[in-house]
């Protein structure tokens, strides 16, 4: 929570990825807390019902439809934010998928592009599209999802994605300490497996392997993470930056 009451009211968050799972949970959480939010996602119609559900808490939401692997598509995400709001203070990027389980042989260049694509490129292009930005207010707060596979490798299923995931903490990490004098602040979460709709790629089998793996015998749930989000948008966590945190129920390091 803030230490300063009503911290985040006439705030605002762009969420990517909020039309569902981390997205979706992370924006109604910062509706509770008053912010305006932007939910922007590929999937128009599930932004626009995320957004109607942010309007119920009596705060402001923009739906956005956009592809953050198109650059244009995500400056115009960005102008339209803007415009409906003023200013954007915090950006979290939650879109990303793996797209499909796949041993590594059998990675073809396809699903290697896509997944970097999705995963990397999107952070990339929000980040430096909403910068300009937060460097004119001298504020700013970005928070982008990466994954646990990356310290574990995603070996026999997701290399492609740890690898791409991987690179998310690289990226923030830079940025955070290329902007750290310029009042802005960056993080990245790296939670172990969450019970959300990217999970419909994996197999029974090893959504169990998965759970077994964690102390606590379950996934995670995506309010779980969007109250670490809110966290670290907060005065409460000022002192933190370029920095992953990891929610794992205790597992993922073997």
């Amino acid at each position: 929570m803030p230490k300063t009451p009503d911290y985040f009211q006439n705030r605002t968050i762009l969420i990517t990825g909020g039309a569902s799972g981390i997205g979706r949970a992370t924006a109604m959480i910062f509706a509770r807390e008053g912010a305006n939010v932007i939910v922007a996602d590929i999937d128009a119609a599930g932004a626009e019902a995320t957004a109607a559900e942010v309007r119920k808490s009596n705060t402001g939401a923009e739906a956005i439809a956009v592809d953050v692997t198109d650059r244009p598509s995500v400056d115009a995400m960005i102008t339209r934010g803007i415009e409906a709001f003023g200013h954007i203070d915090f950006l979290f990027n939650s879109a990303g998928a793996a797209g499909r389980r796949s041993s590594f042989l059998d990675i073809d260049a396809e699903l290697w592009r896509k997944t970097y694509a999705l995963n990397v490129d999107g952070i990339f292009n929000t980040m430096q599209s909403v910068l300009p930005h937060m460097i004119e207010n001298n504020h700013g707060v970005i928070v982008n999802i990466a994954s646990m596979a990356h310290r574990r490798g995603g070996p026999g299923h997701s290399t492609h994605y740890a690898s791409a995931k991987g690179a998310v903490v690289t990226l923030t990490m830079g940025v955070a300490r290329e902007f750290v004098d310029r009042g802005i602040r960056a993080l990245s979460i790296s939670p172990g497996p969450v019970d959300t709709a990217f999970q419909a790629i994996s197999s029974p089998e090893l959504k169990q392997r998965m759970t077994d793996d964690v102390p606590m015998k379950r996934m995670g749930t995506p309010e779980e993470i969007g109250e670490m989000v809110l966290f670290m948008c907060s005065d409460a966590c000022e002192y933190m930056t370029a920095d992953t945190v990891y929610i794992n129920g205790g597992g993922g390091f073997r």
